[in-house]
């Protein structure tokens, strides 16, 4: 994979399909501790001690409609890459939570990528799905509660264009004033 969005977004993908209803993606730029870091937790079915062990092995998946799963072998080599760390807690029945560490200025940390694309697919493929998102860069933070914009709708799908229109149009000022903060 190119960049870590789409890294996040194939993990999304999995939570949901581990019958997720909320997910949790924090992303966090230490720029003094030369740091970066992306965190993905959601409630779903989670895994046995064994699946954990699985997990990582990239010919392994429970997917049917194929037979390989790359998605966390891919990012757990990313992270060791650029001289960070990747890891994975698991219980059934309470969720999933991935972890992994970059090493910023390091040459084969992968560009973040279009956060706000991932989003936004995100958003309108699963509407049901709450996702809270938090990008904090040094000391400030920007975040976004789908759940939270839900209960402002008035019953309106949170999938509708105008809707996504002013999400995509909130995330792009949002990560636009961290980047001028930083």
């Amino acid at each position: 994979m190119e960049d870590l969005s789409l890294h996040i977004l194939d993990i999304a993908e999995n939570s949901i399909e581990a019958l997720a209803k909320k997910i949790e993606l924090k992303i966090e730029e230490n720029k003094k501790k030369d740091l970066l870091t992306l965190e993905i937790a959601d409630d779903g079915k989670g895994m046995d001690k064994e699946m954990l062990k699985r997990a990582l092995d990239p010919f392994f998946t429970t997917k049917k409609t194929r037979r390989f799963g790359l998605g966390l072998s891919l990012l757990a080599e990313a992270a060791k890459a650029s001289n960070g760390h990747f890891t994975v807690e698991s219980k059934p029945g309470q969720g999933t939570k991935v972890k992994a560490t970059f090493q910023l200025s390091h040459i084969d940390t992968k560009p973040l990528g279009d956060i706000s694309q991932t989003l936004i697919s995100l958003i309108m493929g699963h509407p049901e799905i709450d996702i809270f998102y938090s990008h904090k860069i040094n000391n400030s933070k920007f975040s976004l509660d789908t759940k939270e914009i839900k209960a402002q709708l008035n019953g309106m799908a949170i999938n509708t264009p105008e809707v996504i229109k002013l999400i995509k149009k909130n995330i792009k000022e949002g990560l636009g004033n961290l980047r001028r903060l930083k």
